[in-house]
């Protein structure tokens, strides 16, 4: 008989963007990147720094561990001497190894409560393959479709993003905010390059690219010709941006065929990063549930979701109720640190004393980082390791992009709301929880969020619910109380590229290095 694992332990993304994840008695207990914990990326290696802290915020010890998934890929070269040094790390516990694009497809089915479901995982090439359509049902998922690499829309992607002069596999966020500000005129060619077989999967037509071109994405001359670009003139902005719209535009068409007609739709890998393309599934699916942290970090919880399911048995679906499953810091902790670096600070007794310094703040139309309670685990800042300002600043776009983010005009902060207040100022679908998807600005707030709006009047949404964050939940309130308006700018509190801050030492590191006027770390006040 298998029994039921007390503590299960999943680790995702090992060779790039490890992560760990603690499920102990039933539920999410921690999830944690290895970026965010050494503040450098080391693809390849074991997250140790991770895992011991992942243990550590779940209250359990090494020797409690029963289970252990893996989702693949984990090694550079023989997987089986991996496993092997995972058996000698745990010797006392069941080890699963779990396929790259099942562990993407169950981070985001088995979050759901849905008991029936069509599944996608969309990436580059995990394990050689871009795309898996599932069926899941009950505890089942059963591949359907497969895309396999080099039919890759996350690598079309990277070539677009490199064509326009940014990194490949690294700011193809910025090409899906670019093109909100362009016109699909390119529509017709990425139709034709993408192609469609029976399946419905897209098949790459080759002909559109070079193989001799080792540079601007690797296109050939004939996407040259049918577009009427030149392949040796830099490209015009305007060029750049119906680029991108065209690109996005072609990408959600191929999505929506993959998934084919489905009641619910779940999706996960990097392409379910694009909250563009989530805003259009929810336009063309009655429900839609996005992973939000859906790239190679979150096979950490689907490997471990999968092996609880799958390895274990179990019928009963664990709770997905926050992303803010990383460290928190305690008063002693963050004094001794503020103390250390010789920092002159002020205590602040109460919550509500600490939300109306806040709001004192923001009001006085200052720039606030706001690090609270547990890490957020992925990419977003959900309201606890957040950099904030008031939609009443009138300044508030230039010195978030220019002289705090050092970012392009076109890609704006986020809109965080209470949930139940949402609808009087936006149109915005669910996977607006985790600031996986884009909504609109009613008429008569147009003017109001017009610094945030990335044009078309859409506009980034976080929703914040009560039961989840009740300190940023009030937050909000208080805000909206003071101005009559509930709704803050958000951004992550992160500088140069770097991950977002973990610990109070990180988040005065950044404080100090940026145009932040004031830090709410915890109970305690800093300004400049």
């Amino acid at each position: 008989m298998i029994r039921v694992p007390r503590v299960l332990v999943g680790f995702g993304g090992l060779l790039s963007d490890p992560a760990c994840c603690v499920i102990k008695d039933g539920r999410l207990a921690s999830a944690i990147e290895q970026a965010k914990v050494s503040r450098a990326d080391r693809p390849g290696s074991f997250p140790a720094e991770a895992f011991e802290l992942a243990l550590e915020s779940a209250g359990v010890k090494s020797s409690e561990i029963d289970g252990v998934a893996i989702a693949r890929p984990f090694a550079e070269e023989r997987e089986s001497l991996a496993q092997l040094g995972m058996r000698v790390r745990f010797p006392k516990s069941d080890i699963v190894i779990v396929d790259h694009h099942h562990a993407h497809a169950a981070s985001a089915y088995y979050a759901t409560n849905f008991e029936a479901a069509s599944v996608l995982s969309a990436d580059r090439a995990g394990d050689f393959r871009s795309a898996v359509l599932f069926e899941g049902h009950g505890r089942l998922l059963t591949p359907v479709r497969e895309l396999y690499f080099p039919d890759s829309l996350g690598d079309l992607f990277s070539r677009v993003t490199e064509m326009l002069g940014y990194k490949a596999r690294a700011d193809e966020h910025k090409v899906q905010w670019l093109s909100v500000s362009g016109k699909p005129v390119y529509l017709e060619v990425f139709r034709k390059l993408l192609g469609q077989n029976s399946s419905a999967l897209p098949q790459m037509e080759r002909s559109y690219f070079d193989a001799d071109r080792l540079t601007h994405g690797g296109f050939g001359a004939r996407f040259y010709k049918e577009t009427g670009i030149s392949p040796t003139e830099p490209l015009s902005r305007e060029a750049k941006a119906n680029l991108a719209a065209s690109l996005q535009a072609a990408t959600e068409e191929a999505v929506a065929k993959i998934a084919g007609p489905a009641e619910n739709l779940c999706i996960a890998g990097g392409l379910a990063f694009n909250a563009l393309l989530i805003r259009s599934l929810e336009a063309r699916f009655p429900n839609v549930f996005v992973q939000p942290a859906a790239g190679n970090a979150g096979t950490a919880l689907g490997a471990a979701l999968y092996a609880w399911h799958n390895f274990y048995a179990q019928d009963r679906r664990i709770p997905f109720e926050t992303l803010c499953l990383g460290p928190a810091y305690g008063a002693a902790q963050i004094k001794a640190i503020l103390e250390n670096c010789k920092l002159r600070f002020r205590y602040i007794h109460t919550e509500g004393e600490l939300i109306a310094g806040a709001i004192h703040a923001l009001n006085d139309n200052k720039i606030v980082a706001w690090m609270q309670g547990r890490m957020e685990f992925g990419p977003r800042a959900l309201g606890n390791r957040s950099i904030l300002a008031s939609p009443l600043n009138p300044y508030s776009t230039e010195n978030l992009n220019v002289y705090i983010k050092h970012r392009e005009s076109f890609r704006k902060f986020a809109a965080s709301v209470p949930l139940e207040r949402a609808a009087e100022y936006f149109e915005v679908g669910p996977n607006a929880r985790y600031l996986a998807t884009v909504g609109k600005v009613r008429p008569e707030h147009r003017e109001l969020f017009r610094a945030a709006t990335l044009g078309n009047d859409l506009i980034r949404v976080h929703t914040v619910e009560k039961t989840e964050n009740p300190l940023y939940h009030a937050l909000l309130t208080a805000a909206g109380e003071s101005t009559g308006h509930a709704v803050l700018y958000n951004t992550s509190f992160n500088l140069f590229g770097d991950p977002l801050v973990s610990t109070p030492r990180d988040a005065v590191r950044s404080f100090y290095s940026s145009g932040i006027d004031a830090l709410f770390v915890g109970n305690f006040y800093l300004e400049k």
